[in-house]
């Protein structure tokens, strides 16, 4: 197995990191506050990266699952908001309009996306369910020639921001999993409404998002039969980027400790001299390097989407490996770790999001535990699971 990545993405992602090192690495500080980093969201358009996952013929590069997470882990290494801002154009949401909205609806609102003029968030949780999918309460019915979307979504990501709504709902009140569908919402339609804000830990704001009697062209249903596979199976895209800010967040509190460590001076030596502490590095590194291994080798099973468990696994990996490497960059900088003037307390802060985010830990590990039980064999053991 040849394990290397291109000399395209090689470039790609000389040219992400530039970008980030220097102009992201600078104001990064500035957006934990809440305020959208519409900035860098500029510079990252002019830039091509936007449209990461956007086809081709509407504007935008058409790339892998592995480039967007390749370009998410940059962003993150200095900037957590600035990469769950970008998570918002490369991820589900994005993919969910390309593979299933109608034409009409792609060619008006994904050349905005490449550009940088339409924000997209999606819209999952509820105030009563968030894994427990099969509990959603918000409904759409057809009224007429249109549909009717109400009901409420909470911990909305780039809710204040977005330009479009990609909403998961029940459709025409059939329960159960199987009821599950998804509608596109633009914002100013009538009914739509953003009204509570949630300040995270990691800078970044949280809203809830009302629809009340919502009327929608039938066109915006974009997914009814067999909806919820459907949408699961592009989740897995969620499941690949979200632990590749995860990823990301390790590297950088590494770095930053590398470089702390080095100048830093205890009884006269640099504490880099310090066996302890070299032994914290290596331990780190190993984390670090088996969570690489995990994230891109479930990235490279998407056609078009990754394989269910391979996805789980990696995030599950890459987020609470994440949790321990920038906790213990925090632990190397001594009691300046635990201040606002280094960044590595801003960036564990941000590590915490990803178990949560995106199917929590305890739901994945149930996921994957049911695959292992039901699918392997006594025959071929683990291979039986075709995931490699």
């Amino acid at each position: 197995m040849e394990f290397k990545i291109s000399e395209a993405q090689r470039e790609m992602i000389v040219a992400v990191r530039a970008l980030a090192q220097t102009e992201f690495r600078r104001d990064a500080a500035k957006w934990m506050d809440g305020t959208f980093p519409w900035p860098n969201m500029k510079r990252l358009a002019e830039l091509g990266v936007l449209g990461m996952s956007v086809p081709e013929e509407y504007g935008g590069l058409g790339l892998s699952i592995l480039d967007s997470a390749l370009i998410l882990e940059e962003i993150a290494k200095v900037d957590y908001v600035t990469a769950m801002a970008v998570l918002g154009e490369a991820g589900v949401q994005t993919r969910v309009i390309s593979h299933y909205a109608p034409k009409a609806i792609k060619e008006r609102i994904l050349p905005r996306v490449v550009s940088g003029d339409c924000i997209l968030a999606i819209c999952m949780t509820e105030p009563d369910a968030g894994t427990d999918v099969a509990n959603y309460r918000t409904n759409t019915v057809r009224k007429g020639n249109h549909l009717v979307l109400n009901g409420a979504k909470t911990l909305i990501s780039r809710a204040e921001e977005a330009g479009m709504f990609v909403v998961f709902t029940r459709v025409e009140g059939k329960p159960g999993r199987e009821g599950i569908g998804c509608v596109l919402v633009e914002r100013g339609t009538p009914g739509l409404a953003v009204t509570g804000t949630y300040h995270t830990m990691g800078g970044e704001n949280l809203h809830e998002v009302q629809f009340n009697d919502v009327e929608l062209p039938p066109e915006n249903l974009v997914i009814e039969e067999d909806g919820f596979r459907k949408l699961l199976t592009a989740f897995n895209t969620q499941r690949c980027l979200n632990p590749s800010i995860s990823l990301g967040l390790a590297e950088g509190a590494f770095d930053e400790a590398v470089s702390y460590v080095k100048e830093r001076k205890i009884f006269g030596k640099a504490i880099a001299s310090s066996q302890g502490i070299r032994w914290k590095f290596a331990d780190m590194f190993r984390e670090i390097e088996a969570a690489r291994g995990l994230l891109y080798r479930a990235c490279m099973t998407a056609s078009p989407f990754p394989d269910p468990i391979m996805a789980a696994t990696a995030k599950v990996f890459c987020n609470e490996m994440s949790i321990r490497v920038t906790s213990e960059a925090i632990q190397v900088h001594g009691g300046y770790g635990f201040t606002d003037e280094y960044p590595v307390s801003r960036l564990f802060r941000g590590a915490r999001y990803g178990s949560l985010g995106g199917g929590s830990s305890e739901s994945l590990r149930d996921l994957v535990g049911k695959r292992i039980l039901e699918g392997a064999d006594l025959t071929d053991g683990i291979l039986s699971l075709d995931t490699y």
